[in-house]
């Protein structure tokens, strides 16, 4: 009975962490056409206002009731909020979409090998790995900062990954994640100040912006916070590297980009190794 509820959790785990890529990737779509008018930075700035205008009023976090052994891991969440995107779009900007997304995943796949408990496990990780390379077509780059920024997004990540467990452990609901909103937001909130008093702002850019604030933050750190606490955080490593398939296949729907042979096959690999980990799990269990 045990085993069974246990499979079951993790097979929920899993199709949160589906649900969250694919709202993350609609996200990002939504904020990149806010990037003319107010930058990679503005919009981040936004999404990280937006997530805590939705989560601290609904969650209503008892902040004084956090002892210092729940609040460190909260703080640092809250760096790696902005960390991990600023350093994903700065890097964007600078070495292209392709190498900064490829760079970017190297934070979720040393979580996914760090916690591999065998082979199999391993042999997915870099079969995922090797599926995003396929899909987001890196191109050498002799930008040095382009590619410091897209290491520490990868840092970013892997932190992101390892806090929130933490977080979800030691603070009950979704307090810790709405805590971690309300102090993400106050350090960008002078950022959002200078954007729209410099910048000239239209409606369509904040609607965009905001829309991406919903679909890439408020969801995605609900769900992640969720799925952390059914899913090791190997196998949510190895899950993360569903967002590129969505984001070729979004990008294939919507800004009808046809996707070549080598990107049908780099899906097909990040699918199977998906797969391939869930399955492992089931047999171990």
């Amino acid at each position: 009975m045990e085993q069974t509820n246990a499979a079951a959790g993790k097979a929920g785990g899993a199709a949160t962490l589906v649900a969250s890529a694919l709202s993350n990737q609609l996200g990002a779509a939504s904020g990149s056409l806010a990037f003319p008018v107010m930058g990679p930075v503005g919009v981040v700035a936004v999404r990280q206002l937006v997530a805590a205008a939705v989560l601290l009023p609904v969650v209503r976090p008892r902040l004084r009731e956090l002892s210092w052994h729940q609040w460190w891991p909260v703080l640092l969440l809250s760096v790696s909020f902005g960390t991990m995107n600023l350093g994903l779009y700065a890097s964007i900007q600078r070495i292209g979409l392709g190498l900064a997304v490829t760079l970017e995943f190297l934070g979720p796949l040393a979580v996914a090998l760090a916690g591999s408990r065998g082979k199999g496990s391993a042999l997915c990780a870099l079969a995922a790995a090797v599926g995003v390379v396929a899909i987001t077509g890196p191109e050498a780059s002799t930008d040095l900062p382009g590619i410091s920024l897209g290491l520490i997004a990868a840092c970013s990540w892997a932190a992101y990954i390892l806090l929130n467990r933490i977080v979800g452990q030691r603070i009950q609901g979704i307090q810790g994640t709405a805590a971690a909103t309300g102090v993400s937001a106050t350090l960008f909130l002078p950022v959002a100040v200078v954007v729209f008093l410099t910048q000239p702002i239209d409606g369509f850019a904040v609607l965009c912006a905001v829309g991406a604030g919903i679909m890439a933050s408020v969801l995605p750190y609900v769900a992640d916070l969720i799925a952390l606490r059914r899913v090791p955080a190997n196998l949510f490593g190895v899950l993360m590297s569903i967002n590129p398939v969505f984001a070729a296949v979004i990008g294939a729907l919507i800004l009808r980009q046809e996707l070549a042979p080598a990107q049908w096959a780099g899906i097909v690999l990040i699918v199977g190794a998906n797969a391939g980990v869930l399955l492992l799990g089931r047999v171990k269990r």
